[in-house]
């Protein structure tokens, strides 16, 4: 199954802070993932799905990123926003997320068939971060490879995940990385 959204997602190891304000209300709440279309947050705060709002955030180095918002749906805390985002602002978040992918501080995972053949990829960081997502991918979608070419950090969390893939799940790893390779190696 191959991922249906416009902009892939990126998931953090690390949740970045988010500060969020509606109808004069301001909270805070940790943004759990971010595309060049939206994120997903986890806040206390109540915020009303349909409605504008206003969220201004770092990802880790960034400058920082302030822009309207339109909460698209919500789930218990979480709240799916989609940017109301100019060039400037899609810039100032491209940049980030390539800065936080290249450092390992951010993940994209994402499930490619290739000629009959179910591929993960991961990109920036494999870490405990992407536990859900990559148990959920070996589970229930089926991985027969994984592509960790673009690995940028890989920790012992990552090192265990890759473990269970291979050999519970039986998947071969097909391009790691050099730092795949040299902690795999140690």
């Amino acid at each position: 199954m191959k991922e249906q959204r416009r902009h892939q997602r990126i998931r953090f190891n690390v949740l970045p802070q988010v500060r969020i304000g509606q109808y004069g209300v301001v909270g805070t709440g940790e943004l759990e993932n971010i595309s060049l279309g939206g994120l997903m947050l986890r806040t206390e705060l109540l915020l009303k799905v349909g409605q504008a709002l206003g969220c201004e955030f770092v990802i880790f180095d960034s400058p920082l990123i302030d822009m309207t918002a339109v909460v698209a749906s919500k789930i218990g805390d979480r709240y799916g926003v989609r940017f109301q985002a100019g060039p400037i602002s899609e810039a100032l978040i491209q940049n980030a997320i390539d800065t936080a992918l290249t450092t390992g501080q951010a993940s994209v995972l994402s499930i490619n068939d290739l000629q009959g053949r179910k591929v993960m990829r991961i990109a920036g960081g494999l870490n405990g971060g992407l536990r859900n997502d990559f148990m959920h991918s070996l589970t229930k979608m089926g991985v027969d490879e994984m592509d960790l070419s673009g690995v940028t950090e890989i920790d012992s969390a990552g090192l265990d995940l890759c473990r269970i893939a291979v050999e519970q799940h039986r998947v071969g790893i097909v391009s790691p990385s050099s730092c795949v390779r040299a902690l795999m190696a140690a």
